[in-house]
């Protein structure tokens, strides 16, 4: 560990930001003030809700700010005040100013759940299993005022699995973020980084997910579906229409298997899987939530609905 300790403005909202905090707050390093949305109604009830950064810095007594925008002079003049010798930003949500990209010693580092240049943008999880990628991890960036296109620190990779979904790929490049901010601040501080620019040819881009996306084309190949499935639990998750409603699909594998018949077709049923046709394939159906139910596995679904399911029927 360097035997220089930083002191370090941190930005960031939500729980994929508070895994960072919390390791830079058990680290030899000092966190001077924390940067965070403002308050918003969440949940159900829409009750006002701090964010899980806001909660964890007044839990170790920091300084929390929480500006609608950076923009100002009086902002910037009271976070040039601390005097840090980096900002490290997280899934803060608000584009910093390029006055304030340069008002820490060491400019403002950001923690990116992706390999840039690939995924750059909003939702580069989500992006990354939609697409089938084998491979992911996260990438500490020096911050300049494009969006995801600042010279790259520190990379760090990790392999997919075939179980991740976004919310366990979330969790995993959390802590694997973390992990790789603190090398990052440590070669910092011992002035042994080498930037290295990123090569805009090779770029994509993650657009943010919709709810219209997660309407399920059964003419698209089982794969492709399987990797939506994926890539939308736990939000907004894919679904279909069945029996007049919408049946969400959180968990579904696709097989290896022939068909001749048309798409959305019901091919099996049973408590193992509801096997549905798709343009290329098999989707076998393991894990559905009907409007106003519980998540329950296909076994419990086919126990109580298993005079519906139709053998050659459409899902419809």
């Amino acid at each position: 560990m360097s035997t220089s300790p930083l002191s370090i403005i941190f930005a960031g909202t939500p729980e994929f930001a508070a895994v960072a905090l919390a390791a830079l707050i058990d680290s030899p390093h000092h966190v001077v003030a924390v940067y965070t949305q403002p308050d918003r109604p969440s949940g159900r009830g829409l009750k006002v809700t701090a964010s899980p950064v806001k909660q964890l810095a007044l839990d170790h007594h920091l300084p929390v700010h929480q500006p609608v925008s950076l923009k100002e002079d009086d902002e910037q003049a009271t976070l040039a005040a601390y005097h840090a010798d980096v900002m490290v930003v997280a899934a803060y949500g608000m584009l910093l100013p390029s006055k304030v990209l340069r008002i820490p010693r060491l400019g403002c580092i950001n923690i990116h759940p992706s390999i840039l240049p690939r995924w750059r943008g909003a939702a580069p999880i989500q992006r990354a299993l939609y697409a089938g990628d084998s491979e992911t991890g996260v990438t500490i960036m020096q911050m300049s005022e494009g969006l995801d296109t600042g010279d790259i620190l520190y990379t760090s990779k990790y392999m997919i699995t075939p179980d991740d979904t976004s919310q366990t790929l979330h969790d995993k490049l959390a802590r694997i973020g973390a992990s790789a901010c603190l090398a990052t601040l440590d070669l910092l501080a011992e002035n042994r980084i080498t930037p290295i620019p990123q090569d805009n040819k090779l770029a994509t881009y993650a657009s943010k997910i919709s709810k219209e996306e997660a309407l399920i084309d059964w003419q698209q190949p089982a794969l492709a579906l399987e990797y939506e499935i994926r890539a939308f639990n736990p939000w907004p998750v894919a679904y279909t229409s069945w029996q007049g409603k919408n049946l969400r699909i959180w968990s579904a594998k696709a097989l290896q298997q022939l068909h001749t018949v048309s798409a959305r077709t019901i091919l099996a049923a049973s408590p193992e899987g509801l096997d549905i046709a798709t343009g290329e394939g098999v989707l076998r159906i393991l894990q559905v939530q009907l409007p106003g139910g519980k998540v329950i596995s296909i076994a419990d679904f086919y126990h109580a609905h298993h005079d519906k399911l139709i053998i050659g029927q459409h899902l419809l």
